[in-house]
């Protein structure tokens, strides 16, 4: 990444200074809708994340990022980006390129003007990259690289949130390396999870916690549910500023919010964004809404959100786990139907390619 970088200042500033001046890199537009802000902020958490780990790192460690094709239905379409720590805080940074993606998912015009525009080299060019687009930096300029490399990630390869991201950090022996979280993305060797394959460990937890402090609060004990259910534990829960705890299960992407009053957890998914909120819309969610047995779709800031209430009072761990379950195959059945009706954007569309993507932001695609 060089200097003269248009778009990104030179690295003369403090790597304090850095972090402020490269973050607004990843905001959109203040008064953008409510899905819109939780993605920026959980691309912004991945970035900071992943900027400190990269400060932090010995030399010969390496940092591999892949979208996870298991929910982006790209088959042997993988979109990556490895970093590699080498000695004296250089850093040799690589990206996937057409050569090494299959017919049908590679890079368009569009794309790749995308990535030379943030700072890529073509394959070949940097001494080593062979077939991937290359970078080299150093470890003062770790801001930078975060931005550029979550950048790549989202707004060329076509990740919708960091959720949707598996990482694996090994040494020079190719042994693997305990880091702490990126945001929300997941250890590679947590990444096939799935969150409905889980619902015995969880329950087990849920109730073990309760028998041991009967007075525990109902946010813990959500808690408690839900890393149960994403096999990890309690304090690595991503939470945005909403207190909202987001989970990713296959193609969707579902919220859990503890609210006091009234006791209620809620569990909610966008199905459908940049919707056109029209009477024919509402009527439409009105009626599915009325053959739901519990739970409502509605609209808002061009937003279509699927939500179901878990009563707080007298909670019930495996009603949070059945409401998470009901969630995710709800978000998989509606999204395509209203979509086939009313337009829009699916949050995430199992078979994207970045090569069919237009210019507009996506809300899934920000930064």
């Amino acid at each position: 990444m060089t200097a003269d970088n248009p778009e990104l200042p030179g690295g003369e500033l403090a790597e304090g200074h850095l972090a402020d001046q490269y973050e607004p890199i990843l905001l959109d537009e203040p008064t953008t809708a409510d899905l819109r802000v939780k993605v920026t902020e959980a691309w912004q958490d991945f970035a900071r994340a992943l900027a400190n780990q990269v400060r932090g790192l010995p030399p010969g460690t390496q940092i591999a990022l892949t979208l996870d094709p298991t929910a982006s239905g790209t088959g042997d379409a993988v979109y990556s980006v490895s970093i590699e720590i080498a000695e004296d805080g250089r850093i040799d940074v690589r990206a996937v390129g057409n050569a090494v993606l299959p017919q049908g998912y590679r890079l368009d015009r569009s794309a790749i003007a995308d990535m030379i525009a943030l700072g890529w080299s073509p394959p070949g060019v940097v001494e080593g990259s062979g077939d991937h687009f290359g970078m080299r930096t150093t470890t003062t300029e770790a801001s930078r690289l975060a931005t550029t490399v979550s950048r790549t990630l989202r707004d060329v390869y076509g990740a919708p949130h960091p959720a949707f991201l598996v990482f694996l950090v090994h040494d020079a022996e190719d042994e693997p390396i305990p880091v702490e979280p990126l945001g929300t993305a997941r250890p590679e060797v947590a990444a096939d999870v799935s969150v409905d394959l889980d619902l015995e460990e969880a329950l087990s937890a849920a109730r073990a916690a309760q028998a041991a402090d009967e007075s525990m609060a109902l946010e813990e004990r959500v808690r408690t549910v839900v890393s149960a259910m994403m096999k990890s534990s309690a304090d690595q829960l991503q939470v945005d500023s909403d207190g909202d705890i987001g989970i990713r299960a296959g193609s969707a992407m579902v919220f859990v919010r503890v609210r006091d009053n009234p006791p209620l957890v809620d569990v909610f998914s966008p199905v459908l964004t940049e919707v056109e909120p029209t009477e024919q819309l509402y009527v439409k969610l009105s009626e599915l809404t009325n053959r739901m047995p519990i739970g409502r779709l509605y609209c808002t800031n061009d937003t279509v959100w699927a939500s179901i209430p878990v009563f707080g009072r007298n909670f019930q761990a495996t009603h949070l786990m059945l409401a998470v379950q009901v969630m995710t195959g709800l978000a998989d059945e509606l999204d395509d139907r209203l979509h086939g009706e009313f337009g829009g954007r699916r949050f995430f569309v199992e078979g994207d390619k970045p090569g069919q993507r237009d210019s507009e932001h996506r809300t899934g695609m920000y930064l």
